[in-house]
């Protein structure tokens, strides 16, 4: 996690998780969603395309990126 983020949400009260956020969504739609439930899903779905691109990659025959996130921590490759 690149230190900017790490200092945003260290210093992020714990109720701030809980607040709702309104917003519109790429259809112009207007949502609104917890903070909690925005970052998981953009844990959750930056994992999903990670494996629709591996899944592509591979069916042309071309081996994907290691992408394991602890492997790369361990490894030195992140902070």
């Amino acid at each position: 996690m690149s230190t900017l983020w790490k200092q945003y949400l260290d210093e992020l009260p714990d109720a701030a998780f809980g607040e709702e956020v309104e917003y519109r969504n790429s259809k112009g739609e207007p949502w609104s969603s917890r903070v909690e439930d925005i970052l998981t899903h953009v844990l959750m779905h930056s994992a999903y395309h990670r494996g629709q691109i591996a899944l592509e990659m591979r069916a042309a025959g071309a081996q994907p990126a290691y992408t394991d996130f602890i492997h790369a921590v361990r490894q030195g490759f992140l902070e």
